[in-house]
């Protein structure tokens, strides 16, 4: 029996996502979906949940809950990891409230800046606990991250790891038609291309029957701006360096040094700006739970339709071998000409029985390809303090960050820096 491993399989309605995909894909009919999670009370949320949704699907696959993440693995043709380490309380809660003392505001702090810096450091040593344990007992496993900080995850498992991985995001598939709803456009018969890194692609190319829709989706978005609306920052950046982003305003906020100054307090209420949203998001998804948890996890009558998530249209194609295309996070090898070969990119990738095959682009536009820069410098000197236990390089991480550089002075990012470590205590053991 062929088995795919879910990690982190306490994220029930993530797991209903993805697994209860797999439970509608022919191809993967009789397959063992392996969960394991480290709260054991989750876990079986979860594993009650996908035998409901077996049923009344009336999948094959067979759904198993392990205690030994080990043996959750052993044999896995195809590996799914959704962990965050850490949660909410009490790490997500120390990334935001330590550098608000400093005057340090975000608005998810998943990816870099000084929250991203931190999660990743939390959460690379669990990652690699992950690879010896996938080379030990299903070494030619292909290994799907959903978790972040995206690229430097995918990049360490891929690197240190010797794990061949691929980073997934939801935001390169909904991106073209999430602005075209925006500026009510119809995206039906587009083609895009879209290539970067995670969270910060650029579609970099739009077009519908060998016409070029960017001049009228500039001239819409320059009117749209007139009004307040919900994606304000990525619109002001298409603007102004020529290329829609694929991740939210949320997000963008906080990759540049631009929106979020206290000497322009203004631009906050401008460009709508929220502030401290993810740890909102925390809090009313673990509200929102103690409702839903009774109509997900005892329903006998649970369904689902196959989602526009990646992973079991990836396993189709190599089950399969009919091609399909996704966007995928992978080192460069060549593939983005005018990036670090260090970094990790998104960029298309082909998926057939051989495997997720990427394709090259070539050189982005100088501008995109500096800003993405910036934030690749941050992940480097991250996996760099990762990987050398030198707390040296967290301060070069935190000092190159393009938005904590432009509101602290040196002396106080590296106090940041050292407070967080004390905060985060056993979580960051190497750096005690």
């Amino acid at each position: 029996m062929s088995k795919i491993t879910f990690l982190g399989a306490g994220s029930t309605i993530f797991a209903k996502n993805v697994l209860g995909d797999c439970m509608l894909t022919p191809s993967l009919q009789g397959f063992e979906l392996a969960l394991f999670d480290i709260n054991a009370e989750r876990l079986k949320d979860s594993e009650n949940m996908l035998n409901n949704l077996k049923m009344t699907l009336g999948s094959t696959c067979a759904v198993k809950a392990y205690s030994d993440r080990k043996e959750a693995l052993r044999g896995a043709a195809y590996v799914v990891n959704a962990i965050q380490v850490g949660g909410y309380d009490p790490c997500t809660i120390t990334d935001f409230e330590i550098p608000k003392k400093y005057g340090l505001r975000q608005t998810i702090a998943d990816t870099i800046g000084i929250g991203g810096i931190f999660r990743n450091l939390r959460t690379i040593p669990v990652m690699l606990d992950f690879a010896k344990d996938i080379q030990e007992v299903c070494p030619d496993a292909l290994f799907l991250n959903y978790t972040n900080p995206m690229a430097v995850l995918t990049s360490v498992m891929n690197t240190y790891g010797g794990v061949e991985t691929v980073g997934l995001c939801h935001s390169v598939q909904v991106c073209v038609p999430h602005i075209f709803e925006h500026l009510g456009m119809d995206h039906n018969g587009v083609q895009w291309k879209i290539a970067g890194i995670n969270h910060m692609a650029w579609l970099l190319e739009v077009t519908k029957d060998g016409v070029d829709l960017y001049p009228e989706i500039k001239q819409r978005a320059h009117e749209k701006q007139k009004e307040k609306h919900d994606d304000m920052v990525r619109f002001e950046m298409m603007l102004r360096f020529g290329y829609y982003i694929t991740e939210s305003s949320e997000h963008n906020a906080e990759y540049h040094p631009y929106f979020i100054k206290r000497q322009y307090p203004e631009l906050i209420d401008r460009f709508n700006i929220l502030l401290d949203e993810y740890p909102r998001r925390c809090v009313n998804q673990i509200e929102r739970w103690k409702t839903m948890r009774e109509e997900i996890v005892s329903n006998k009558n649970l369904t689902h339709k196959r989602t526009l998530e990646y992973a079991s249209y990836i396993f189709e194609a190599m089950e399969t071998n009919n091609p399909f295309k996704i966007g995928g996070n992978v080192m460069n090898t060549g593939l983005i000409t005018n990036l670090p070969k260090e970094a990790c990119v998104e960029v298309p990738c082909l998926v057939d029985s051989s495997g997720v095959n990427p394709t090259y682009v070539g050189d982005l536009p100088p501008q995109c390809a500096a800003l993405n820069r910036t934030n690749i410098n941050t992940q480097l000197l991250t996996i760099e303090a990762a990987m050398t236990g030198k707390k040296e390089h967290i301060y070069h991480a935190a000092l190159l960050d393009p938005h904590t550089a432009a509101e602290l002075s040196i002396d106080d990012t590296v106090a940041l820096c050292d407070e967080l470590i004390e905060a985060h205590g056993s979580w960051l053991p190497s750096f005690k």
